[in-house]
């Protein structure tokens, strides 16, 4: 299968879509509107004209940045696509971003071998990674 991984944020609709589809907690209307907004990066895989996929980047623009969002659609799992997208997320931090900026993420599962490969690593026990859901 060729997939096409562009630079664009998803609509609402489609990041509603493929958060859901993907096992992902669902954002509200209004979350999702006022979160797509303060993207700093993002790309959409597409299969066709069928988007299958997405990865985005928030922060500050200068010290700090957070990759969130990684998704691929079940179906289009194990062939390469969770690769594309953070290749294309890496590129983009680092062509813009400071050298002196600090890239984090929240790795799922075995998603953290992914991410290894990408120069992340676990920060444990130095520090941890702390999370609140209101």
């Amino acid at each position: 299968m060729t997939y096409i991984v562009r630079a664009e944020t998803p609509s609402v609709e489609l990041y509603q879509h493929l958060r859901v589809a993907t096992g992902l907690s669902l954002k509200s209307t209004a979350a999702a509107t006022a979160g797509l907004v303060g993207t700093w990066h993002a790309v959409v895989a597409h299969h066709g004209d069928r988007p299958v996929g997405m990865g985005r980047v928030v922060g500050d623009g200068g010290t700090a940045f957070q990759i969130v969002d990684m998704c691929v659609l079940p179906e289009h799992q194990g062939r390469g696509l969770g690769k594309q997208i953070m290749t294309a997320l890496m590129e983009d931090l680092r062509q813009r971003a400071p050298r002196t900026a600090y890239i984090s993420l929240i790795a799922d599962g075995d998603a953290r071998h992914l991410y290894a490969r990408y120069g992340f690593a676990e920060t444990a026990p130095d520090s941890v990674g702390m999370a609140l859901r209101l």
